[in-house]
C-alpha cells in the first residue's frame, strides 16, 4: 500500500497543479479579452453556476457515474472473455478478430440513436454505449499481451508437459496482465465519452442531458460547470483504477 500510494498522490498533485495553471490562463484570457459571458464565461461565473445548481448537478452526475461504472464493468468482462477466446481458439481468431476490427470503423454517433431505440431512454442504452467504447481497447490490449508470452517460458511449459489450460492460467494470463492494465487505463479515460454521447442522443438525466439543455438556453456557465464535474469524475476514476492496478498487478506499474 505504502509503495504505490506516494506515487499516486504525486501524480494527483501534478494533475491538480496543471489544472490550477490552466484555470489561471483561462481567468487571464477572460480578463484581457472580455468576451461575452454566453461565449466564454470566466472561472468565477462557472463556480457560481456550480454553487447555485449544486443539487441539480450532483443528481445528474450520479446518473452519469453509474452509467460509466456499469459500462466499465461490462466492457471489461466481455473484453477479457473475448481476448481469451481469440487467443486460445484459431477458429475464433480467424472469424471473430476481423469483425472486431471492422466494428471500430462504425462511428458511435451513428449507432447511438439505434441503441436508444433498442434499449430505451434509461440507463440501458448509455451502459451499452460505454461498453462499446471501451470493449475494443480492453480486448486488443489483453489479446496482444496473450500473444507476446516469452517463448522460453512456453518451452519450459512444454518440457514440463503442462496442459493448454495450465499454460494459459500459469503463464500466458499473468504475462499478459500488464498489457490488460494498459488497456484498462485507456478504457477508463474513454468511458465518460460513451456515457455522455448516449445522453446527448436521448436521455432524461445525466451530465450530457444537462449540457444539451443548458446549451440550448445559452447557459454556457452551466455547460462549463457540467464539464468541470465530468473532468473531475474522469480524473478520480483514472487515478483510482491506476492505484488499484498498481496494487493488484505491481509488475505493470511504470516509473513516473
Amino acid at each position: 500500500m505504502t509503495a504505490f500510494l506516494p506515487a499516486s498522490l504525486s501524480s494527483f498533485a501534478r494533475a491538480l497543479i496543471t489544472a490550477l495553471v490552466l484555470m489561471a490562463v483561462w481567468y487571464l484570457a477572460v480578463e484581457l479579452l472580455q468576451p461575452a459571458p454566453f461565449i466564454l464565461p470566466g472561472p468565477g461565473r462557472v463556480l457560481t453556476a456550480l454553487q447555485e445548481n449544486a443539487s441539480y448537478l450532483l443528481a445528474n452526475a450520479l446518473t452519469t457515474f453509474s452509467e460509466i461504472l456499469l459500462g466499465l464493468l461490462l466492457g471489461t468482462l466481455i473484453g477479457t472473455a473475448t481476448a481469451l477466446l481469440v487467443a486460445t481458439s484459431g477458429f475464433a481468431r480467424r472469424w471473430v478478430l476481423p469483425v472486431l476490427v471492422m466494428s471500430q470503423a462504425l462511428p458511435v454517433f451513428a449507432i447511438a440513436p439505434l441503441l436508444v431505440v433498442w434499449f430505451g431512454y434509461g440507463l440501458g442504452s448509455k451502459i451499452v454505449m460505454t461498453t462499446i467504447i471501451i470493449f475494443f481497447p480492453v480486448t486488443s490490449a489483453f489479446q496482444d499481451g496473450l500473444r507476446r508470452t516469452d517463448e522460453g517460458l512456453l518451452d519450459l511449459a512444454r518440457l514440463a508437459r503442462a496442459s493448454r489450460f495450465q499454460t494459459l492460467r500459469l503463464l500466458k494470463v499473468p504475462y499478459a496482465l500488464p498489457a490488460l492494465a494498459s488497456g484498462l487505463r485507456v478504457a477508463v479515460a474513454a468511458a465518460p465519452i460513451g456515457a455522455v454521447v448516449g445522453e446527448w442522443v436521448g436521455a432524461s438525466a445525466g451530465l450530457g442531458y444537462v449540457m444539451l439543455h443548458a446549451n440550448a438556453r445559452s447557459q454556457v456557465d452551466l455547460v462549463f460547470a457540467a464539464l468541470l464535474i465530468l473532468g473531475l469524475m474522469a480524473a478520480l476514476l483514472w487515478f483510482t483504477v491506476d492505484a488499484l492496478l498498481a496494487r493488484l498487478i505491481p509488475w505493470s506499474s511504470t516509473k513516473s
